[in-house]
């Protein structure tokens, strides 16, 4: 699963991979538009869209669009906290999560780590032989979302381990860390 995060609108992919064939299942935009400014019942919306296409489609890991450094912070803090809400969605379900730079993304599909949403949605219609879309603009933060899927798969998983997070991950591969939380001495009250 592939997600391009936002606020107003957030992308999302979902792509099968049979040995080098790519499947795309589906890719569409989650439009919170109509949601007002309220940003709480924006983000409760990103996660139970995320947690009916992870029933749906069952996913195995999630690839997610790393937010970009702006000069409005108060953006980028609700953007991280959308960004936040998808992956805690899939964690909740046990789904390890890899970010991707938007330059990184960019670059795996169209070879230019500064192309145009335009440009990766091009490379994409004709990579993934994907119909034309008459309302382009609409979907742009889909074929954002679908880029991600496919830099993931691309990368082969080769970022998993920098980026993976989930605690069975961090568990199996830690044991003793494990080991030493419940032996570890507690810690007595002061008087």
């Amino acid at each position: 699963m592939g997600v391009d995060p936002g606020t107003q609108i957030m992308g999302y992919a979902i792509i099968e991979v049979t040995g080098s064939k790519v499947e795309v299942l589906r890719y569409d935009v989650i439009n919170m538009k109509a949601l007002g400014t309220n940003h709480a019942v924006k983000l409760k919306k990103i996660f139970d869209r995320m947690i009916e296409l992870i029933e749906e489609f069952l996913p195995d890991e999630l690839a997610i669009e790393a937010p970009f450094y702006g000069t409005n912070v108060q953006s980028m803090l609700k953007l991280g906290r959308a960004q936040g809400v998808a992956i805690a969605a899939c964690l909740s379900r046990q789904i390890p999560y890899v970010e991707y730079a938007p330059t990184k993304v960019k670059q795996s599909v169209t070879g230019s780590g500064s192309a145009s949403k335009e440009q990766v949605a091009h490379m994409l219609r004709q990579t993934l032989k994907l119909p034309p879309l008459e309302e382009a603009p609409k979907f742009l933060d889909a074929t954002d979302a679908l880029a991600v899927a496919l830099c993931h798969h691309y990368q082969k998983g080769n970022n998993l381990k920098a980026g993976g997070k989930s605690w069975g991950k961090f568990l199996a591969d830690n044991p003793e860390r494990l080991a030493s939380a419940t032996t570890a001495k507690k810690p007595t009250k002061a008087k």
